[in-house]
């Protein structure tokens, strides 16, 4: 082999130095920073589906149930969670939201950028709590108040309860998907600002 044509990532013997070829770094690093950019995308899109949706139970759904009397709460209210529990896009985009934020905040931190890896990741697990809330305290009173379909003097502890818990905990879970939101958006800016050197 001629010394003078070295082949990079080769020594002039053609023996591997272990450095990769001049310019796959950088090709790799690009790459890298498109998936996360995507990624931030997407994900800032679906937590905003998400926050909108909570808002808006939080703003009309439930002042508006709050009005009628027991037993048409307990029906309009299981007709809103039988509507959404059995939409496969509400749920692709519940989970896909957290998905696709951890994975922006994973692919951010691999490519060098840990500002922005440091505000996915804090978006991550604001909306993780969201999910966490769902599953712990919002899914079981939908049970419970389902359960009490039919039945207008059983469901009077029922809905008290479901008022003072469930619409407490959207309320939560709205603040904490927003603030994911905010995260989110934050770290789509610092990502543009990077990737526009």
């Amino acid at each position: 082999m001629n010394p003078d044509r070295a082949v990079p990532g080769q020594d002039p013997h053609g023996r591997a130095t272990g450095e990769p070829a001049a310019g796959g770094g950088a090709r790799a690093a690009g790459g890298g920073a498109r998936a996360a950019g995507m990624l931030l995308g997407v994900a800032t899109v679906l937590v905003g589906l998400m926050a909108g949706l909570f808002f808006a139970f939080d703003v009309s759904v439930m002042p508006g149930l709050a009005r009628l009397d027991d037993a048409a709460y307990v029906a309009a209210m299981d007709r809103f969670n039988a509507a959404i529990d059995g939409n496969g896009l509400f749920g692709s985009a519940f989970v896909l939201a957290l998905l696709t934020t951890a994975a922006a905040a994973l692919v951010s931190l691999r490519t060098g950028h840990r500002t922005i890896a440091l505000w996915a990741g804090a978006a991550a697990v604001a909306y993780l709590a969201v999910l966490v809330i769902t599953f712990a305290v919002n899914i079981p009173l939908n049970g419970e108040l389902a359960d009490a379909t039919g039945a207008a003097r059983s469901a009077a502890p029922v809905v008290e309860k479901f008022k003072g818990t469930w619409v407490t905990t959207n309320i939560l879970r709205t603040l904490l998907s927003t603030l994911a939101l905010v995260a989110l958006v934050r770290a789509l800016l610092l990502h543009g600002r990077a990737t526009a050197r």
